[in-house]
């Protein structure tokens, strides 16, 4: 076989996809299925495939579905294969993003060994794992596809004779038969507790290796530098990457979210934690066989081995009998006998238990310290250091589940606790900010709540009080490090936040203990941000505060719905320096929450491009970030994957940290050239939103409809059910543009604001020109934005519009569409000397790979939209059928297309 550094990744994609192919087509002729393994030998022709019979045509569906996935895992794979590559010709530095060429721009920039490290040991990355309605495969088809991609790792290995190879294959063989008989997609609609499963295989199963891999990448790419081994070997010289979640505790119009749920949720990360930690220490015991016969045992360490023995009485004896003559065994053997007491939840003074991830922090110190003094230095960095990173970034609670509700349902909530309390008052709804902040701070002045436990206010009040009473229970027993922030989507106001203090004191949480977080998502809410927080810092309840820190969510998809895609990264870009500069009035630091989603319009991209667009210096060390959907899988399935994209992460993180604690002078950016850019694209895309025809147009030429009623997440697609855009969720506004391969939400409004900004304004636009590869926010935005112009496929576009029935809202719209299209394609163009072609070849080669299959599930789509449509209300078995037929395609789709969420 040709060794892949003899050979173009273009080359190895196809290579690798004719053997998988063949595999897939082996396997479907001995299924018998015949004229299926044919449709993979030849190019695809969209139109046959739309006109055969219905059985046939949900088979050519799952033969499309899963030959998308297996170039997905085929490109996946030839990424990592190109990187190792790329490190062994030209080093780790010339991986664009990672620690080593941190360290090289550092180093560039004059900072000096103990700079960089003042930086790492500084950083704080928590990625979120959020469910929402992009991902609609099952479990089972996610774990073939690990087991395939591992396969194909395997292939990679040179060594193995023909018959080892063969014997893969068979393998491989075996696994896509498993998949051809494995149904797709949910056929019912995914619970909440399904959903939380998958997210905690991730926390459980993938994480802790990962975070493994990525700490001995940064001390490899350290020790390349020529650094000093000893500055960067314990775990409190690394970052901190702590984890945190949504499923279970989001219920920002999630009916499903209930407050017994979020406990049990709070529970299981509980368990999971510790069970990892039990099995890690119980194969720490089985390595640290070391005999005090050999080894002088310092005498501290068996002070605190009989300290802790007597403590445990029968029990601790059995434990450190078990390995006479090894001490450091007996150790470790007491401190799991304790941790299994904590698993148990025995709380007993002659039994032992932690009862904070702190505590065994310290005893893993001890352990430590002792293999120190008798110089087993490499013994501590390769057997204990997983351990202590373990419970320094696990901690007792896997992830930190953060607690998300709306502003407008807890107005509701205190308009109904008020009318129960002060029935002689006005509705809360009615009050103006000035009452509203007034009454709030006289009340936080008293810890009396509004009423006893056992009071029933309403539904709204019942639900927000419940799920408060519910993390109260679990804190009080097991202490806040498994609880994230509170935080207040659609933040509008300073009585937004304020009121959520109200609700603590109301089951007694304290409120120094949690972050109460703004969530500013549209451009109005964005526009606003730096007043809000600072009317939020100024008041009393925050000067008493002793936290140096402020976590502000900012929000992604609103502000793309809202304005377009130029208009929400400048308006993000111009909230995060005014709230900076809130920051450091009031002497805090800010962590920066980013909704981020899969798609380009909702902040997707490469994590090291996205952090290195952020204005310099407004990071100041810790940052959150979702991950969303089906982003889940594609960023951390796969180990190395994962170990990459965690990379990406921290050293991002720590290089936008290096310019707030270490400045550097930066060019000065045309900031007012990309305003201008802004107003005009926004201006654009405003005008289309709000046409009159725009939502007919919406409404029947993207299959937002079918999306609405599918089985792909446990949330509704709207916040209230009310059918109007304001009400529809961010994600599947994008989602539907994305399947009908409009992409409009990613770049609609560029070319007409380039067009503009060059007429009006030469020297702004010249200015833009110049730093179309110089300044990050710029050089990010146009290329993500022609991203997005690529994957979207004018031809398919006009079959789409095709549903439309009236004829002037299809041609007035679709007129707009395509004029926009063709010109933002040329405008972005010509933003760069070099031509598309030579610019993107990846890009381009993905695309026309994927174009056959695409183009035949489009085609599939639309044929079975138009029966469906035809059909709806009739709540018949026909129909049903047809729904799971789009649900199958809409799958499919999104697998060949890579970003949907």
């Amino acid at each position: 076989m040709k060794a892949f550094s003899e050979e173009s990744i273009f080359d190895k994609i196809n290579r690798d996809m004719d053997f998988l192919t063949r595999c897939f087509r082996k396997v479907l002729k001995d299924l018998g299925e015949e004229q299926l393994a044919d449709l993979l030998t030849k190019k695809v022709n969209p139109a046959e495939v739309a006109k055969v019979s219905i059985e046939l045509e949900e088979k050519h569906i799952q033969v499309l579905s899963i030959y998308l996935q297996l170039m997905n895992l085929v490109e996946e794979n030839t990424a990592v294969q190109a990187r190792r590559r790329q490190i062994d010709s030209w080093g780790l530095q010339s991986v664009r993003g990672s620690w080593a060429e941190t360290f090289r721009r550092w180093k560039s920039q004059g900072l000096t060994e103990t700079h960089m490290l003042t930086v790492i040991r500084a950083i704080k990355v928590i990625p979120v794992l959020t469910a929402h309605p992009t991902e609609a495969k099952r479990a089972s088809i996610l774990n073939l596809h690990r087991e395939i991609y591992l396969n194909l790792v395997k292939l990679e290995n040179t060594t193995f004779s023909f018959s080892e190879r063969k014997i893969i294959e068979q393998e491989i063989m075996t696994l896509l038969e498993r998949w051809w008989r494995t149904g797709e997609v949910y056929l019912e609609k995914p619970t909440v507790e399904m959903e939380r499963n998958n997210v905690m295989h991730y926390f459980s199963k993938v994480f802790p290796k990962a975070l493994q891999h990525t700490d001995a990448n940064l001390k490899q790419n350290w020790l390349e530098m020529g650094f000093d081994k000893d500055n960067l070997c314990l775990p409190e010289h690394f970052p901190t990457l702590q984890f945190g979640s949504w499923v279970g505790g989001d219920r920002d119009g999630h009916p499903y979210v209930t407050a017994s749920l979020t406990h049990n949720t709070l529970k299981e990360h509980r368990k999971a934690a510790l069970l990892l930690l039990h099995s890690q220490l119980l194969e720490l015991a089985a390595d640290m066989s070391f005999s005090e016969i050999r080894n002088t045992v310092p005498q501290f360490f068996l002070r605190e081995i009989v300290k802790k023995k007597n403590t445990f009485g029968q029990e601790g004896e059995k434990a450190v009998n078990r390995n006479p003559y090894e001490p450091w065994r007996q150790f470790i053997n007491l401190l799991v006998l304790q941790l299994e007491n904590t698993i148990k939840n025995e709380v007993t003074e002659d039994q032992p238990y932690y009862t904070g991830p702190e505590d065994l922090a310290k005893d893993l110190l001890i352990l430590r310290n002792s293999l120190m003094e008798i110089g087993a230095k490499r013994i501590v960095e390769s057997m204990l250091f997983s351990i202590e990173r373990q419970v320094q970034c696990f901690g007792f609670h896997l992830a930190r589940l953060d607690i998300r509700q709306n502003s407008s349902f807890h107005d509701k909530a205190m308009e109904q606790i008020l009318q129960e309390t002060y029935p002689e008052l006005p509705p809360y709804s009615d009050w103006p900010e000035e009452k509203r902040i007034r009454f709030i701070t006289d009340e936080l002045k008293s810890d009396r709540p509004f009423a006893t436990a056992d009071k029933s206010f309403g539904p709204e009040a019942d639900k927000v009080l419940e799920c408060f009473r519910a993390v109260k229970e679990f804190t009080g027993k097991y202490g806040p490090h498994g609880v994230g922030s509170f935080i207040v989507s659609m933040t509008r106001r300073v009585s937004d936040l304020l009121l959520v203090y109200l609700f603590f004191r109301e089951v007694g949480l304290d409120r120094k203990v949690f972050q109460v977080v703004p969530l500013f998502e549209t451009i109005e809410d964005l526009l606003n941000a730096d007043k809000i927080l600072d009317d939020f810092l100024s008041h009393p309840i925050n000067q008493k505060s002793e936290s140096d820190i402020q976590e502000v969510m900012l929000g992604y998809s609103d502000s793309n719905k809202d304005g377009g895609i130029i208009a929400s990264r400048w308006h993000i870009y111009q909230a995060e320096q005014q709230l900076q500069q809130v920051g450091t009035k009031h002497g805090i630091r800010l962590r920066y929450f980013h909704g981020i989603g899969g798609t380009i319009s909702r902040g997707g991209g490469k994590y090291h491009r996205f952090l290195d667009s952020m204005p310099p210096g407004n990071l100041s060390g810790e940052i959150k970030l979702t991950v969303q959907g089906e982003t889940i899988a594609q960023q951390f399935a796969n180990l190395l994957t994962a170990t990459y994209n965690l990379e990406m992460l921290l050293s991002g993180t720590a290089l936008q940290t290096g310019y707030r604690l270490f400045p550097q002078d930066h060019s000065d950016y045309p900031i007012d050239a990309l305003r201008k850019l802004s107003s005009y694209a926004k201006d654009s895309y405003t005008r289309l939103i709000h046409h009159p025809l725009f939502i007919e147009f919406y409404g029947e030429a993207t299959p937002i409809d079918v999306l609405e009623l599918s089985k792909i997440g446990s949330r509704p697609a709207r916040r209230t059910g009310t059918r109007n855009l304001e009400d529809l969720r961010a994600i599947p506004w994008v989602f539907s543009w994305s399947q009908s391969r409009f992409h409009l939400t990613g770049w609609f409004g560029i070319g007409h604001a380039l067009k503009r900004l060059k007429a009006t304004h030469q020297d702004n636009y010249h200015q833009l020109r110049k730093f179309a590869n110089e300044w990050p926010l710029l050089k990010y935005i146009l290329i993500q934005v022609e991203t997005n112009l690529m994957n979207s496929d004018p031809d398919i576009m006009k079959t789409y519009a095709g549903l439309v029935k009236v004829e002037q809202t299809r041609a007035e719209i679709m007129s707009i569409i395509s004029s926009e299209y063709q010109e933002s394609l040329d405008q972005i163009g010509a933003m760069f000397d070099l031509d598309r072609g030579k610019r993107r070849p990846g890009l381009l080669d993905r695309l026309q790979r994927r174009k056959n299959a695409l183009s035949a599930l489009h085609e599939l789509q639309i044929k079975n939209l138009k029966q469906w449509r035809k059909r709806k209300g009739q709540d018949d078995s026909d129909e049903e059928s047809l729904v799971t037929r789009l649900l199958e395609i809409t799958t499919a789709l999104a697998s060949g297309l890579k970003n949907t969420g």
